[in-house]
C-alpha cells in the first residue's frame, strides 16, 4: 500500500475533534452537556440542579458555545441554553451507557 491508498484527516477536522474530546473530558461540562441534553435550561437552572455556582456555569458554557456545542436563546431577560451538536450528545450519550454498562 501506498500513501496514496489513505484516506488522510484534514489538520483542521484533526484539531477540532481534539477540541471536540477535550470539552467531553471535563465532567462540569459532561454533566451540562448531559442536562442540556435533557432539557433547555437557563443559566440559573443549571446552576441549582449541578450545585455549582452560576459563574462556574457561565464560564464552562462560554467554552461550549466557543465550541458550537451549546447555543442560546433570549427569552426576556435569560439566555435560555440547549444543545447545538447532535453528534456529540449521541457521542456523549454512547460514552455514558458504555460507563453504565461495563
Amino acid at each position: 500500500m501506498n500513501a496514496e491508498d489513505h484516506s488522510f484527516l484534514d489538520p483542521r477536522v484533526i484539531e477540532e475533534v481534539a477540541q471536540i474530546f477535550k470539552a467531553l473530558a471535563d465532567p462540569t461540562r459532561i454533566k451540562i452537556l448531559y442536562l442540556l441534553s435533557q432539557e433547555e435550561c437557563h443559566v440559573g437552572h443549571m446552576a441549582e440542579v449541578l450545585g455549582m455556582s452560576q459563574s462556574a456555569v457561565s464560564h464552562q458554557l462560554a467554552l461550549l458555545r466557543t465550541l458550537r456545542l451549546v447555543k442560546y436563546r433570549r427569552e426576556g431577560k435569560m439566555l435560555v441554553y440547549s444543545c447545538d451538536d447532535e453528534h456529540v450528545i449521541s457521542l456523549l450519550k454512547q460514552a455514558v451507557d458504555h460507563a453504565q454498562h461495563s
